[in-house]
């Protein structure tokens, strides 16, 4: 089994809870998970002082494999000449120096890509062809069985309410892109409440046997929670075993100062069918 700790949207600066921040620290060295997801928005407004407080908070994760990518504010906004020249510097310097990247741990193959756009869409972002083929050659290379998992910090699927957050340009034919790829699962963030579903809830696509899982955190240390998360932080611990991937979804209960699970979506990973109990199955085919 392969065990994902999903976070997104810390966004360090004037908006970020400290309380909800410490908790996640503490989930993350009890559940010691395989991989830890931080799917972007490091923080709110790209400063550097923003950053070295990221920075300093990702030390104090537990010392396992790490997938990042930037979200939109990771960007600088207001400093146009800086957004034009030199938009990742301080990521770069402080997060990661990739910003299209990817890890294999046992079970999994992870393709982290960069879906920021600060010349052309800052809001809603984009996903370009050449990082579709840096998927398609990553995936590429995974063992059979791996898990194939995209990170991206902008959504692929509307917002759970429907209320702005439009999704991003072309979205469906990436999501074809990538069933085409064999991914079965895209993390991501942005949204600042979370959705866990199915791209078939959203979109047939062009081949109709297989969805791609959805899994949207919403903001997990900030107090810029929306809609349905209006004020609230979350993350999503992601199981992966052999017949079925599940997605457990906390949020952070204020009133006693951790996270507790509220929801778990259990899905079936292969042929799209749960297998646990063959035998059963097959005296029911012998039977007809």
């Amino acid at each position: 089994m392969v065990t994902l700790l999903h976070a997104s949207d810390l966004h360090f600066g004037p908006a970020y809870d400290a309380e909800a921040g410490e908790a996640l620290l503490r989930v993350a060295e009890v559940a010691r998970p395989d991989v830890i997801v931080l799917s972007g928005d490091f923080t709110q407004r790209a400063k550097r002082w923003q950053y070295e407080e990221a920075r300093a908070y990702l030390e104090r994760l537990p010392p396992v494999p790490r997938v990042v990518t930037p979200g939109n504010h990771d960007v600088p906004l207001y400093r146009v000449w800086e957004r034009l020249f030199a938009p990742y510097r301080k990521y770069r310097r402080f997060i990661a120096d990739a910003l299209d990247s990817v890890i294999r741990v046992p079970g999994a193959m992870i393709v982290a890509l960069n879906s920021t756009a600060p010349y052309s869409a800052i809001v809603n972002g984009r996903i370009r062809r050449r990082q579709l083929e840096f998927a398609t050659a990553a995936f590429a290379g995974a063992p059979p069985g791996d898990a194939r998992i995209v990170v991206a910090h902008h959504h692929f699927a509307p917002a759970p309410d429907y209320e702005g957050g439009d999704v991003m340009p072309r979205a469906h034919q990436i999501l074809d892109a990538f069933h085409e790829m064999g991914v079965e699962l895209v993390l991501g963030g942005h949204l600042h409440r979370a959705y866990i579903g199915d791209s078939l809830d959203v979109y047939a696509g062009e081949a109709r046997d297989r969805g791609i899982i959805i899994v949207q955190s919403g903001t997990t240390t900030s107090r810029r929670g929306r809609a349905r998360e209006r004020a609230k932080n979350s993350f999503n611990m992601v199981q992966i075993a052999r017949a079925v991937t599940e997605i457990t979804h906390y949020i952070f209960v204020r009133g006693i100062g951790r996270f507790a699970p509220l929801s778990r979506h259990v899905f079936p990973r292969g042929d799209g069918r749960f297998l646990a109990d063959e035998a059963a199955g097959e005296r029911v085919e012998a039977a007809q």
